[in-house]
């Protein structure tokens, strides 16, 4: 059975606010005005089970109810949707990101992996490949979502509860631990504009022993949806019809001239009718300022705008009741997916200049470039449909354990094992193949070397402006796999005493954790994309694994009955290589009550981020830093690293490498978060809350101009302000005899920081209107106050509020975000309006001109979009006791980010901001709930 601590009666205040988390349940919507005694739980953000819903720490409570009423269909919609994320994610979205199949989430704009997510209370395992090519995350789909109990996020730094990563907050998603009966949901749906039709099927049910000792919950999930492709939507099914500049035609057959600043020329004498048929007939002859070539607006639509995802889920939890003071608990979590996508024909061609460079036209005497597309009729019948991307992913993690109390002492132990294995299948061109191809077929046999080495064709233009004949796209294209998997280890062991001791306040709370583990990243690209057998694309392999430990402990004091302090600390331990990286965190917080129905609270703590696995074993790859400065050289010619524009050596073409750093520091943090919550009456509550946040020792690669300046400090025995050391610059600068740089190591380093401040309010109310029923009301709020950011030291603070520029790289787009929604429910009806708002953010001409007073030539002028708001629509009607059906109209009104598209060139095939707001339109789902006399805990 289960063990609870003693019932005791609890202050209006938490009554409201309780009140408020659970209004999504009809039964809840009319509650009475009576005191309520409740047991003590345990809520995300500590340790030590209260009474008091809201304490010093705020938390943001989304309900199995709630997913249901707004329409959210997976659990990074839910995330992605929250008023909290205000900044921009790649995903299925974001055409050629590195993690097109993953789903990500992150708050206040930070990136997603400073936010830690935890399944039942225990971290989620990262996802093996890397978010913008270089950060460990959380893919935050394969949830069942069906089985979700709820979910509780808590904004903030909370490191000295949860260790590392928990710098944005903490996202805990629970899922159900008992059910008796079943429950069997089925749900489907599609969007009114075309693709993207859903099925989804789950089944659950509770297992328990006559003498209710034992009990078990099986639940599985089966979800299939189909892709939404560009050509589906009016704004992305051309290149952009209504930009600051005309339409024009991609450049898909394209002959280009290197040596007179790559104008554009065109080689065919049928003026592209012999390649009209291409992209189902749209190709035409387009015109540019730097000349003419033929190709298809309509490219732009073949391409994924939303996957194509088949997903199976299997979760179970299971406890038994050894006697009435220990309880042996498990619960495993497995699931199986397959993503698949395509970048489009924007990222499907061949060029020369990536090949084998320039060559020599002996016919007009002329060094040429060519370019080429790969239209759907070229690929065979089913065009990019044969072409996906395919990502794999098999996940599973199981947790063993019991818990038990001996005297007014609660404890609990557990280990839980959990790994992820992604198999990447990557559509590709083999770059010799490829090329061969070309030279045989346009090129013909090289007919001589010029003086300066380029070779001499006389091309095919008849075999170069035509369609590929049959089979012969399949003779140069195929498919590499990446293997990729992590894993991760954790025992885990806490006592917790309620009671501690008597204060004049109530009981004094105490909890102590300590946890072991050890976790372990490795990508292993196919071989084939590392030593240049592939056309175009090439990866980065990288392998390691850390141990850890860290030590807990918690202390609640109720000193009056008006005030409360809680303080916390924690001590984490990481073993990287040959490294120990530690640190040390901790947090106090407040809680006071004038009144019942008025609580203060505020909390000072720190918080930090562990070095990656990625950051740390990153594989080596090289660049070329165009355009770097040899600030030594300059230097001895006279020249300040501020005055080097006459510098001959100012503008050199320097070849780097970059990797990871087994010896990186700590991303550290202060944070501060200070609020108020008021209920004045049980169906009544309002917060507001103010959050600070001073990060250091962030990571990036380090910058080769600071490597080369930190060396012209360094030799000239000058004080060095730059994040690289001297010792670093004679380790990582390679110069030949004669004093040329030859190559430089620019790895990860703790180089940059930044500063935040936001606020977020919280409302809930509810109005019993008799006869008619019961109203509610939610809406959450953020406000983004203030984010600076240095990247390396030494450099001006960037502004991410009034820096589009900066905003953009950054993804740090919207400074306001708010949601919220209306519910009505009478007797067997629930009706829910929800919407979801996001406040202005700068347009794509204020990124391209770096500032909003820009003015386009055109005339078109820099600014901002203005807000946008989408609403969903639930209705649920209790058809039986025992049958529920619904229906659920997502984006109502079909609002789309077409308003965005005057501020992008004719050119452009996406013209809107892909992080942060999507094209998908209006969906409509139908669904149909029986319970088998359910009833969940």
């Amino acid at each position: 059975m289960s063990c609870q601590g003693n019932s005791i009666s609890r202050h209006p205040l938490a009554a409201a606010v309780l009140t408020g988390l659970l209004l999504t349940s009809a039964s809840v919507f009319a509650q009475d005005n009576a005191a309520t005694n409740l047991d003590r739980v345990t809520v995300t953000g500590s340790l030590i089970p209260q009474t008091e819903i809201e304490n010093h720490t705020p938390v943001l409570t989304v309900t199995a109810e709630d997913i249901q009423t707004r329409g959210f269909t997976s659990i990074s919609e839910v995330l992605q949707q929250s008023s909290l994320t205000t900044g921009g994610l790649q995903g299925g979205q974001t055409a050629a990101s590195f993690t097109q199949g993953a789903e990500a989430a992150g708050m206040f704009g930070l990136d997603p992996g400073y936010t830690k997510y935890l399944i039942n209370g225990r971290p989620m395992l990262q996802y093996p490949a890397l978010y913008n090519g270089s950060d460990a995350f959380n893919n935050l789909s394969g949830i069942p979502i069906d089985i979700v109990e709820r979910i509780e996020i808590l904004p903030g730094g909370q490191s000295s509860l949860y260790g590392s990563d928990a710098i944005a907050g903490v996202v805990n998603i629970i899922l159900k631990e008992r059910m008796d009966g079943g429950v069997l949901n089925v749900r489907g749906g599609a969007t009114t504009e075309g693709g993207g039709n859903n099925i989804r099927v789950s089944g659950a049910k509770g297992f328990n022993s006559a003498d209710d000792r034992f009990n078990a919950l099986v639940n599985v999930q089966y979800e299939k949806s189909n892709p939404i492709w560009g050509y589906q939507r009016d704004l992305t099914r051309t290149n952009n019809r209504v930009g600051y500049s005309a339409q024009v035609p991609a450049n898909d057959f394209l002959v280009y001239l290197p040596a007179d600043n790559n104008a554009f020329v065109m080689m065919d004498p049928t003026r592209c009718a012999s390649v009209a048929g291409q992209f189902g007939g749209t190709t035409v002859l387009g015109t540019r300022a730097a000349g003419e070539s033929c190709g298809s607006a309509y490219g732009a639509g073949y391409r994924t705008l939303k996957n194509d995802k088949e997903s199976s889920q299997f979760y179970s939890s299971m406890t038994f009741d050894v006697n009435d003071n220990f309880t042996l608990f498990a619960d495993a979590l497995y699931s199986l997916e397959e993503v698949k996508y395509t970048p489009g024909s924007g990222y499907t061609f061949w060029g020369s200049d990536l090949s084998f460079g320039a060559f020599y036209d002996q016919d007009t005497d002329q060094y040429m470039n060519l370019q080429r597309a790969f239209a759907p009729e070229d690929i065979g019948p089913n065009g990019y449909k044969d072409i996906l991307n395919t990502d794999r992913n098999k996940a599973y993690q199981v947790t063993l354990g019991g818990r038990g109390t001996f005297g007014n002492w609660d404890y609990s132990a557990s280990f839980s094992r959990g790994e992820y294995k992604l198999t990447e299948r990557g559509f590709v061109r083999w770059a010799d193949d490829i090329d061969s191809y070309f030279e045989d077929r346009v090129l013909g046999p090289v007919l001589g070397t010029t003086d300066d080495g380029y070779n001499i064709y006389s091309p095919n233009w008849g075999a170069f402006y035509s369609q590929l004949p049959a089979g012969d796209f399949q003779s140069f294209t195929g498919y590499t796999y990446n293997q990729s998997k992590t894993w991760q280890n954790l025992g885990r062991f806490q006592i917790t005493n309620g009671s501690l001791f008597t204060l004049p306040g109530g009981d004094a709370g105490f909890a102590v954790v300590a946890e072991a583990g050890s976790e372990g990243w490795d990508y292993r690209p196919d071989e084939r994309l590392m030593d240049g057998s592939v056309w175009g694309t090439t990866s980065v392999a990288g392998n390691g694994h850390r141990s850890n430990y860290a030590v807990t402990s918690e202390l609640r004091l109720p000193l009056i009955d008006s005030l409360t302090v809680t303080g916390s600390g924690r001590y984490d331990a990481y073993k990287i290589a040959d490294n120990t990286v530690d640190k040390a965190t901790y947090s106090v917080g407040v809680e006071f009550r004038p009144i019942e129905s008025l609580l203060f609270r505020g909390k000072y703590g720190t918080a930090f981020r562990a070095p990656t696995l990625p950051d740390a074993f990153q594989g080596e790859s090289g660049y070329y830093a165009n355009g770097a400065v040899d600030y030594y050289r300059c230097g001895q010619l006279g020249y300040a690293p501020a005055d080097t524009l006459a510098c001959p050596y100012g503008n050199e073409s320097v070849f780097g490498v970059q990797a990871g750093n087994t010896e990186l520091e700590p991303i550290t943090a202060d944070v501060w978060n200070a609020g108020v919550v008021w209920a004045p009456m049980n169906n009544l509550s309002v917060s507001v809350d103010y959050y600070n946040w001073k990060i250091d020792n962030e990571v990036d690669t380090l910058s080769s101009d600071q490597l080369l300046r930190a060396e012209y400090y360094c030799r000239n025995g000058q004080g060095n302000p730059t994040s690289a050391s001297c010792e670093n610059v004679a380790d990582w600068i390679t110069r030949d005899a004669a004093g040329n740089i030859e190559q430089i190591f620019t790895p990860k380093l703790n180089v940059a920081r930044q500063n935040l401040q936001a606020l977020t309010a919280s409302f809930k109310y509810v109005q019993d209107i008799g006869r008619f029923g019961s109203l509610q009301f939610a809406s959450n709020y953020t406000n983004i106050l203030k984010r600076e950011l240095q990247p390396q030291p030494g450099d001006d603070y960037l502004d991410l509020l009034r820096d589009p520029y900066a905003m953009w790289y950054y993804d740090a787009y919207a400074k306001v975000r708010t949601d919220g929604s209306v519910g009505w429910a009478k007797d067997r009806w629930t009706t829910t309006l929800y919407f979801n708002y996001i406040g202005k953010t700068p347009n794509y001409m204020s990124y391209l001109g770096e500032s909003f007073d820009y003015v386009h030539p055109s005339g078109y002028k820099a600014g901002k979009w203005g807000s946008y708001t989408t609403y969903n629509l639930s209705v649920n009607y209790r058809a039986l006791d025992n049958l529920t059906l619904s229906v659920m109209v997502n984006n109502v009104f079909n609002k789309m980010p077409d308003g965005q598209a005057h501020s992008y060139a004719g050119n452009i095939a996406s013209p809107y901001n892909s992080s942060i707001y999507n094209p998908y339109g209006r969906a409509v789902y139908v669904q149909a709930k029986y319970d088998f006399g359910t009833k969940t805990n």
